[in-house]
């Protein structure tokens, strides 16, 4: 981790520590090392801070390009491993973008959904997850996240003091699928990716905020 990523884990650790009296559960699933998906749901601008400050290793982030323009603030996401992403028009680029991280890999987080839920109700997962599933041999880890949607949703501006927490489950292989998909026709490699991208969006869901085996 370089400095400034360190500097930004601690902070945020103390914030949720303390303002938002978080909890972790299983971190220790997070493999250490080599290349990794995180699939986590999505419901608020907390929600990478909180998955990053309960990882045990470097995490690496999308984020909209705009994000970028204001110099200073773009140099400090870089350094936060965030990537500039074009959602509008970058597709593809976005997609090359993770899968040359997990060439290198990297640990990089993902929200299947697109886009924030109002509600912390989860969304079907958009096409792209189940791409880069299929042409990826890296494993897949569930994420969940609650209660963030309450503590900084949609229009607020100012985090309320609410308690979050993040869960971590078990690695995903889909060696089956994505070996099936390999063979397949472009329709049925179309409704593989579908499966696959179901089968994470069902993982998260199944999670729940609390420890178990």
């Amino acid at each position: 981790m370089n400095l400034l990523y360190t500097g930004g884990r601690l902070a945020s650790r103390l914030f949720f520590q303390t303002y938002l009296r978080w909890q972790v559960f299983h971190p220790e699933r997070i493999p250490r090392e080599g290349p990794l998906l995180l699939a986590s749901n999505h419901a608020s601008f907390l929600d990478p801070p909180l998955i990053g400050a309960a990882s045990p290793r470097p995490l690496y982030y999308l984020a909209r390009h705009t994000l970028f323009q204001f110099a200073p603030f773009g140099w400090l996401l870089r350094h936060w491993n965030t990537v500039p992403v074009d959602r509008d028009r970058g597709g593809p680029k976005g997609l090359k973008t993770v899968l040359d991280l997990i060439n290198r890999g990297r640990a990089v987080v993902l929200f299947p959904e697109g886009t924030r839920s109002p509600d912390g109700s989860l969304r079907p997962a958009r096409p792209g997850i189940g791409f880069l599933v299929a042409k990826t041999s890296c494993p897949i880890l569930p994420v969940r996240v609650f209660n963030t949607w309450r503590a900084l949703g949609k229009g607020m501006t100012f985090p309320r003091p609410t308690r979050v927490a993040v869960k971590f489950g078990r690695p995903m292989r889909f060696e089956a699928l994505r070996a099936e998909a390999a063979r397949a026709d472009r329709r049925a490699a179309r409704e593989i990716r579908a499966q696959i991208a179901r089968q994470i969006m069902e993982a998260i869901a199944a999670l729940e905020p609390r420890a178990d085996a």
